[in-house]
């Protein structure tokens, strides 16, 4: 009995220290920050979509067997509670290869796992009813939810003969919802044109100009769009590979129903990036941003972050990310990463695995929380060079922050401007345990850890 009261008594100890610092800082800083923590967490409620925190709620190869819209269910209210405002979704309907789809391969855009075709009746993720409960367990937790919309091209099409190319194309959909049936004169080339922006990896190039695709896409009352949205509960989305058709499709689809929208415009040009997003009515990743930060932490040389990016230009229409399912180049310095997009303007997203598997939880929940309620207004950039970066957030609806990234092998302090006057600052992280007051002048001097980061702001 002794021996079980003892080992009782040390799994407790351990269970105790095991709780790091940066976990007691960061319920402090929650408590003590001018908004109390339960409205802190909640905010997200209060907000529109595309003002918060997206998850990418994927990766590449989920997990098959119909498994991942329950996986992602059990998960909504944690994500909800942590700051997540919205969660991006895989390609949702049936693709061509069925049961090992990962969607971005389209057949029928209205088999979200109820029709027993393409070698299963569910898709990858699972069925529509457990879709469905997804959504509706996100949306009763204040989550919005984000479609993956591939309307560049198709698959799994039968061969049938193109009076357009002179051979077979597979081009013949039939699917079993019996929605969208379509034919060769619905792709590249046909009776209008003989191409548009580009094609993808060989499949049938849908052709946007075609009224009959623009009824069935965004046009009839039951067109794909209106069906996702109305039918099957979306609220926004993120559109692939846009550099394959004009920006006026995605400005049609919205302007036919609505919600945010964000285009997968693959391109670290930062006047291109600008120019779609004015094109189409629609935010964009933020490539030019992606880059910079993979050259500036992955190669340690934080000069990089001096680059022009989408956010620099026009904030509001960059959705900022560190890694999704297509690229994942940032190895090193990654949490740095993250504290540069989630102090900084943008949409920024969240990473699956990042979140779930690969960084510190801990660690970015305390950065969501400090998106959601220091870093607003405008920003100003206080220093620069290869090992620190100082950037200034002036404040909105809060009092704003300054975020000092170190990325040397040693602590690091400098003097900064800040926007308040003989006032009481300190570090939201719990990386740094300095309290300063500034300076009449607004001056104070600051600290940030080794290949780490601090961020401040009033008490």
């Amino acid at each position: 009995m002794k021996k079980s009261i003892s080992f009782i008594y040390l799994l407790f100890l351990v269970l105790t220290l095991s709780c790091s610092k940066n976990d007691v800082e960061f319920e402090e800083a929650a408590i003590d920050n001018p908004f109390d923590k339960e409205n802190a967490l909640n905010t997200n409620a209060q907000r529109s979509m595309g003002s918060g925190v997206m998850m990418q709620a994927f990766y590449w190869d989920v997990p098959d067997g119909g498994t991942w819209w329950n996986t992602v269910s059990t998960k909504v209210a944690d994500w909800s509670n942590a700051g997540i405002d919205a969660i991006w979704l895989p390609p949702a309907s049936k693709a061509q290869n069925g049961p090992f789809s990962m969607g971005y391969d389209p057949f029928d855009y209205y088999d979200f796992g109820n029709y027993n075709q393409m070698g299963s009746t569910e898709t990858r993720f699972g069925s529509l009813t457990e879709l469905q409960n997804l959504i509706t367990t996100a949306h009763n937790s204040n989550v919005s939810v984000i479609a993956d919309i591939v309307i560049n091209h198709n698959s799994g099409g039968g061969s049938e003969a193109n009076p357009f190319t002179g051979g077979n194309t597979w081009t013949d959909f039939q699917p079993a919802s019996g929605n969208f049936l379509r034919s060769s004169y619905d792709f590249h080339p046909n009776d209008y044109h003989s191409n548009d922006y580009g094609a993808f990896g060989g499949f049938p190039d849908l052709c946007h100009h075609k009224s009959y695709v623009q009824d069935w896409l965004w046009n009839n009352s039951n067109s794909v769009a209106k069906y996702y949205k109305n039918t099957i509960g979306f609220d926004g989305w993120r559109f692939d590979y846009v550099k394959g058709f004009e920006p006026w499709v995605v400005n049609s689809w919205v302007n036919a129903v609505g919600g945010f929208a964000v285009g997968e415009y693959w391109d670290s040009n930062v006047s291109t990036l600008d120019w779609w997003t004015s094109q189409a009515n629609a935010s964009a990743f933020d490539f030019a941003c992606y880059y910079a930060m993979r050259d500036a932490f992955s190669n340690n040389d934080l000069n990089n972050l001096n680059n022009n990016m989408l956010w620099k230009v026009n904030g509001s229409k960059a959705v900022t990310f560190v890694a999704n399912h297509d690229t994942d180049e940032i190895f090193n310095n990654k949490i740095l990463a993250y504290a540069y997009i989630l102090t900084h303007e943008g949409y920024p997203t969240i990473f699956y695995r990042d979140y779930e598997e690969w960084l510190d939880k801990n660690k970015l929940n305390n950065l969501i929380w400090i998106h959601n309620n220091l870093a607003s207004g405008s920003t100003d950039i206080l220093h620069v060079d290869n090992d620190e970066y100082i950037a200034k957030r002036n404040g909105y609806n809060s009092s704003g922050l300054i975020v000092y990234i170190n990325n040397s092998d040693s602590w690091l302090e400098r003097w900064v401007p800040t926007n308040w006057s003989n006032t009481v600052i300190k570090d939201y992280t719990g990386n740094s345990s300095w309290e300063p007051t500034t300076q009449s002048g607004t001056w104070v001097k600051i600290q940030a850890p080794p290949h780490g980061y601090t961020v401040w702001s009033t008490k």
